[in-house]
């Protein structure tokens, strides 16, 4: 488990991380969002003992990142694709990592075939694609075998295969028991991919809350309705008292029936549907709501022809 209470971290007159307390429970994928800025890289950083807090606490399994006895076999990350020297092939970089944690060499291997890197074991890092070098950072990650992984942007550079394979990698780990921090400016795989989310902004917690109640908040509780008898369908369901409005393409928006009921009216009268969707907030959108008040940075409106430049 990661424990953090009251952690604040200040550069001269800027404060980074305000005050920021959460969980990270085992067993289930929890995701860390915020905009740029928001100070997640740097709470990541005073976990692992990169950074010192200016005040608070951050502790893996109870014990802060320096006191842990053998911290690569207690917490695996992912901070920076590039911290392999390049001079280095990828299987000497993990043994090198592997005699300093007190790891036996033959974990090298397993962790090299785990993330599809066994063909390219011999070669140099400094030629290796951004992809690759995310998988290699993955088994650093993996390395000692850990029980809590703390994972940033890990699919950057990674193609379909690859996303694919580390939100599946993710999801195993967790059902393993296993604590799993993964933070993301994707918002559709973190949505694919994590149980729980802890949103910040500007340092502070905005919120520690499951992905399902998260996205849930926003829905209008609509659902999206076709059929090839569209009158008679919104004749039927405004008679059972519900709200119906015209959407694009000759479609309804259904509100006050959920979508089982609807079906049912649809039966009754013999009326075919060609769909019946319920209509769910997505997790960027939901994002973008909570954050609104914290983006550092706000892009303009688009350029049009004639602007200046």
């Amino acid at each position: 488990m990661i424990r953090v209470r009251g952690l604040t971290k200040s550069y001269g007159g800027t404060l980074a991380v305000d005050r920021l307390s959460f969980d990270v429970a085992p067993g289930v994928v929890t995701g860390f969002l915020g905009p740029n800025g928001a100070g997640k890289s740097t709470t990541m950083r005073m976990i692992l003992g990169l950074d010192a807090p200016t005040s608070g606490t951050a502790t893996v399994n109870g014990r802060r990142y320096r006191d842990l006895p053998a911290p690569i076999q207690e917490i695996g990350a992912l901070l920076d694709p590039g911290a392999a020297h390049p001079g280095r092939t990828a299987r000497s970089h993990l043994l090198w990592l592997a005699h300093g944690g007190g790891v036996r060499p033959r974990r090298v291997d397993e962790v090299l075939d785990l993330v599809g890197l066994s063909a390219v074991a011999g070669r140099r890092v400094g030629g290796f694609s951004l992809g690759m070098r995310q998988r290699l950072g993955i088994a650093a990650a993996l390395l000692g075998d850990p029980r809590v992984l703390l994972l940033d942007e890990p699919v950057n550079g990674l193609d379909p295969e690859g996303i694919l394979w580390i939100r599946g990698l993710m999801r195993d780990l967790a059902a393993q028991g296993r604590t799993v921090l993964v933070s993301s400016h994707l918002m559709n795989e973190m949505q694919a991919t994590a149980d729980h989310v802890l949103v910040i902004g500007r340092g502070r917690l905005i919120a520690d809350v499951g992905m399902a109640e998260l996205t849930a908040r926003g829905d209008s509780g609509e659902v999206l309705v076709a059929s090839p008898h569209i009158e008679a369908l919104a004749s039927a369901l405004t008679g059972e008292h519900a709200s119906v409005r015209a959407a694009e393409n000759g479609t309804l928006l259904v509100g006050g029936l959920d979508a089982a009921r609807i079906g049912e009216i649809a039966l009754a009268r013999r009326i075919p549907l060609r769909e019946l969707t319920p209509r769910r907030t997505s997790l960027e959108a939901a994002f973008m709501e909570l954050t609104s008040d914290s983006v550092e940075h706000r892009s303009g409106q688009h350029a049009t022809q004639g602007s200046p430049s």
